[in-house]
């Protein structure tokens, strides 16, 4: 089930009330120095790949040891961040040793194929360099290193105090039962305004924004609001806030999306049950990792998810590695809030996927999950309509260490938001270890210290055939399970369609009233991805055209949904 998945962004929303600003140094632009400017050992200096900056690259030589050797200047003693911009043609790591004026800082530094000599790449660490002149070496650590075309030095500069100038006085539109629009007048900034935060009269942060106007969501009806506005930018400095808003909400008239029929979710027994306390089977789809194609989820994709298609829960999937949530935490979690409010909007369950996938252990990232969920369970503790995911496939792991993480994670969830379900990825790649050459017994000898959970399984129908539905099959009865990932092709996400087997699986989930969501929703050019490639370029999202055969097929499952009693 190991497999490299695939690519998406939007607005932002919701925290607590502003902290404490200490502010934070400007980061100057980077400098560049040209590979093929440096000083070169056992390597040559050649143009005959694409896409390079300046006049070359440099190919080191098939020898050990070769090496490029950079000098670079800074003005003070300070931490940079070093990025070294590389093409690897080949499927094999080129690791090279990179040291800083003879003293090691990062040992067989990986760098991975790129798919193609002319795909170009980068990578990056942080290191100490003293004020003055440097000398920073690429030395090949294998037996080859990659074409090299530049390093990139990134140092921080005096410390910003400055903060933003005061928005304009917000005014308010769209005013619903639980929601309402708000603009203002942006604010200036000596270095650039980052955003701005929705502050009610509580003293909360209801929403955030990198730019007006901001729908904020969650409110309760005919109820009367003042919201203020401030500005912060990158080093942590805010703004006075602005002239208050006053806001009053409408009254409620009912619905009959998802969640307005459903409300908040729990566990009762081994099924998700609905605010009348019946089970019932929710069917979406799972987003491309948020670090790619964002072009395929955005207003009328999502119109077309929750009105054409029927869907009742959007997956939204982040990544932690490749290129994911650790590159940039803020950002990624300000893509999260956006679209959980995204699905809010219309009426859809948003699942919090926490894609761990590369490394396979998920205790690599409790830190990190711990920062994440704890403030997008605080911020959206008030919706009924949130599902946490705190591990998507771990793998090449026990299922003891997999436990003790969740029973470390679920906790920091659980003190912001006590009623909120948490799903939880099991070993072998989220198939109850059965492709780690393990089964169920494990979890059901040693469940997970906690309540209100729900255990996922993944299934590729072409690749994943009676070992693993009989797997299902006999654990569904003894705990609570959700397939928070699925396809008709192979566990690579590509490759012929199984329909037949596929429907297997449906009817048995169907009869059950176990929910699923499928991968993925986007136009990648792989089997499994339901849009043509290029759908994602317009804005048509409706119908079947537009769909590849998987496309078809999942979107007839999810156009058939369940009753949802309510009696």
């Amino acid at each position: 089930m190991s497999r490299s998945r695939w690519r998406i962004p939007l607005l932002t929303l919701l925290a607590t009330a502003a902290a404490t600003v200490v502010a934070q140094p400007a980061v100057a632009a980077p400098v560049l120095y040209e590979a093929e400017n440096a000083v070169i050992s056992k390597g040559v200096v050649e143009s005959n790949h694409a896409g390079f900056t300046g006049t070359g690259f440099v190919n080191y030589d098939n020898t050990t040891g070769g090496y490029i050797e950079y000098t670079v200047t800074v003005a003070q003693a300070e931490s940079a961040k070093l990025t070294f911009r590389y093409a690897n043609g080949t499927t094999a790591n080129r690791p090279l040793d990179i040291s800083v004026n003879g003293t090691l800082v990062s040992d067989n530094l990986a760098f991975p194929g790129t798919g193609a000599w002319t795909t170009w790449k980068t990578t990056t660490i942080t290191a100490s360099l003293p004020a003055g002149t440097s000398k920073i070496r690429a030395t090949v650590a294998g037996t080859d290193g990659p074409n090299s075309d530049s390093l990139s030095v990134e140092v921080a500069g005096p410390p910003d105090v400055i903060p933003p100038s005061v928005p304009g006085t917000p005014t308010s539109s769209a005013v619903g039962c639980s929601s309402v629009t708000l603009n203002w007048t942006p604010a200036t900034d000596n270095v650039g305004v980052a955003g701005y935060n929705v502050i009610a009269n509580t003293g909360n942060v209801v929403a955030t924004t990198p730019q007006p106007p901001v729908t904020v969501t969650g409110l309760s009806p005919e109820t009367s609001y003042s919201f203020t506005i401030e500005a912060f930018d990158g080093a942590g400095n805010r703004s006075a806030r602005s002239a208050p808003v006053a806001v009053t909400t409408s009254k409620c008239t009912g619905g009959s999306t998802p969640v307005a029929i459903n409300g908040q979710l729990h566990v009762c027994g081994v099924k998700l049950c609905n605010q009348y306390n019946k089970p019932i089977q929710l069917r979406g789809m799972s987003t491309h990792g948020i670090q790619w194609y964002a072009q395929c989820v955005k207003t009328a994709s999502l119109d077309a998810l929750a009105t054409d298609w029927g869907a009742d829960i959007l997956r939204i999937a982040m990544y932690i590695q490749e290129g994911g949530y650790e590159t940039n935490p803020r950002k990624f979690t300000d893509l999260v809030h956006n679209y959980i409010e995204e699905a809010t909007k219309r009426g859809m369950y948003a699942l919090v996927d926490w894609h761990q996938l590369s490394p396979g252990d998920p205790n690599y990232n409790t830190a990190r999950a711990k920062t994440f969920f704890n403030e997008i369970a605080q911020r959206h503790k008030d919706k009924v309509n949130i599902i946490y995911d705190v591990a998507n496939e771990p793998n090449g792991v026990s299922w003891a260490k997999v436990k003790s993480y969740a029973e470390q994670v679920i906790p920091v969830i659980r003190a912001q938001d006590p009623d909120g379900v948490v799903f939880l990825g099991t070993h072998g790649w989220a198939t109850f270890g059965i492709s780690d050459g393990r089964n169920e017994s494990d979890i059901l000898n040693n469940p997970v210290n906690a309540t209100n959970i729900m255990y996922t399984f993944h299934f590729y129908a072409a690749s994943h055939h009676d070992e693993y539905l009989n797997a299902l099959k006999r654990t569904v009865d003894k705990i609570p399970v959700f397939i928070t990932e699925f396809g008709t092709q192979t566990s690579s996400g590509d490759g012929g369609n199984d329909f037949a087997y596929s429907q297997k699986y449906i009817d048995f989930l169907n009869a059950n009233k176990i929910g699923w969501t499928n991968w993925n929703f986007s136009d990648d050019e792989r089997s499994g991805a339901v849009f043509k490639t290029g759908t994602c370029a317009g804005n048509n999202f409706t119908g079947t055209s537009v769909l590849k055969p998987a496309g078809v097929w999942v979107r007839d499952r999810i156009r058939t949904p369940d009753d949802f009693p309510t009696g």
